[in-house]
């Protein structure tokens, strides 16, 4: 069925299934993660066996805590569209997005509305949605982070970054006068990227919906994957308490989402590795938790996508790729 939304050209991240790419970057990650494990942690085998453990299930269930959770936030600014879903299939359809995750800052999910077989969203009300998603999310993982931050003041980080920037003053203030002048042209052409970004007026329009309630989903969500690294590191024998397990996963999940690459991709892993390595822990042991917290929170949620695109698609008809 032909998607009804204005232009070839938003139709077109819909129109395609990208599988050879997403099966790329899996295969990447998988041989980058196990060649990690390799040289400095455990061997990928004995790694992988913990998630098959108590913990590791524990953890996995945190884990499809939070989809769900972020799938009822998503059915609620769907019904603000006028798209109304059963709990079932309104959470099969969110996490039928999760397949196309692995792409620059997670947009290849902004395609869920696009993809509907009757009745889909128009471009603009599906990238509403995606970013109200996004900045709902940035705003508790900076919550989530502030432990992590008492952690690093404790620890005097925040003195010597404050010795680092008297140092670099002049930098600074140079960086300072340069974002100056780009936030004064972006203000003399406020007209047309108020005509290019409407869809993000939309997005705010999603979030003034029923604030409380995304907000609790989106906190509750993000809390129960950092408990689940919480368990993935107490397991490891790493002695960190459940918020600043929370708050680091929250960093690096930041970090990720600001180097632009798929999924963050390599920043996301380098950050957490580095926080829990700071921390003290062992080389071969952060490394195997962030693997390990990677798979849970990303890949299996790319995986379980792939499952619910595949049904939505061939079975239950409600999703058309064409």
């Amino acid at each position: 069925m032909t998607l009804h939304h204005p232009g070839p050209k938003a139709a077109a991240p819909a129109a395609r299934l990208p599988l050879k790419r997403l099966l790329m970057v899996l295969g990447l990650a998988a041989t980058a993660y196990a060649a990690a494990l390799l040289v400095w942690g455990d061997s990928p085998r004995a790694s992988l066996a913990r998630l098959a453990s108590p913990v590791g299930l524990q953890a996995a269930l945190l884990c499809l805590l939070n989809y769900g959770l972020r799938g009822l936030r998503w059915r609620l600014w769907m019904a603000r569209q006028g798209r109304h879903f059963g709990p079932l299939q309104g959470l099969r359809l969110y996490l039928a997005g999760y397949a196309f995750t692995p792409t620059p800052g997670n947009v290849g999910e902004a395609v869920r509305g696009l993809m509907l077989a009757r009745q889909p969203l128009g471009a603009r009300q599906s990238l509403a949605i995606f970013g109200a998603e996004r900045l709902a999310d940035l705003a508790c993982l900076l919550l989530l982070c502030l432990p992590a931050a008492a952690w690093a003041w404790e620890r005097g980080a925040a003195h010597q970054a404050l010795a680092w920037a008297g140092d670099y003053r002049g930098a600074l203030l140079a960086a300072a006068a340069l974002a100056l002048l780009a936030l004064a042209a972006l203000f003399q052409r406020r007209q047309a990227l108020r005509a290019r970004l409407g869809w993000l007026r939309d997005a705010w329009d999603c979030l003034g919906h029923r604030p409380a309630l995304w907000l609790a989903l989106t906190l509750a969500a993000w809390a129960a994957q950092g408990l689940a690294v919480w368990l993935l590191c107490r397991d490891a024998g790493l002695a960190l308490g459940p918020a600043t397990a929370a708050g680091f996963y929250a960093v690096a999940m930041v970090a990720g989402a600001l180097s632009a690459l798929p999924a963050g991709l390599g920043g996301t892993e380098a950050v957490l590795t580095g926080l829990l390595m700071a921390h003290g822990a062992a080389a071969g042991d952060a490394l195997a938790v962030t693997v390990l917290t990677r798979l849970l929170t990303l890949w299996l949620a790319v995986a379980i996508g792939l499952l619910a695109l595949l049904y939505s698609a061939a079975i239950a008809k409600e999703i058309s790729l064409r």
